[in-house]
């Protein structure tokens, strides 16, 4: 289950008490993520608004509000990839009728990452979080 793949990211960001050693960490989950194929690095997985290069592709199952919503994800940027991680954990494997309820903004500020991305990363995530919500809010109709 997707959220406690979330809550364990949150309790490992409690255990580590410098920035240096939380951006490692979110370094890390990047890294740990299988890279998309260069098939699906294209302009309509691409998400604009991002200052690093970012592509996601959604993988819905089922239909309706009951789909199951997960997507892949990859950028040229390691921490961006890492962000992308923390989406997957966020919102891979709950239904596209619980995606646009999710509050990113204070579940990633309760990780402290708001406070540490430059504006163009937390206008970069806020861009992926949108792409997110949408392609969910449309399965779901």
């Amino acid at each position: 289950m997707a959220e406690a793949e979330f809550e364990e990211i949150a309790d490992s960001f409690g255990f580590l008490d410098d920035w240096e050693d939380r951006y490692r960490y979110v370094i890390e989950l990047g890294r740990a993520m299988e890279p998309l194929e260069d098939a699906f690095k294209v302009p309509a997985t691409k998400v604009e608004g991002c200052a690093s290069q970012v592509w996601l592709v959604p993988e819905i199952e089922g239909d309706g509000p009951q789909a199951t919503f997960t997507f892949r994800g990859d950028s040229d940027a390691m921490i961006v990839k890492g962000l992308i991680a923390i989406l997957r954990a966020l919102y891979g494997g709950r239904t596209v009728g619980e995606v646009p309820q999710i509050d990113a903004q204070s579940e990633f500020a309760r990780l402290g990452l708001h406070d540490h991305l430059s504006s163009q990363r937390s206008n970069g995530l806020r861009a992926m979080v949108g792409r997110i919500r949408d392609t969910a809010s449309r399965a779901a109709a």
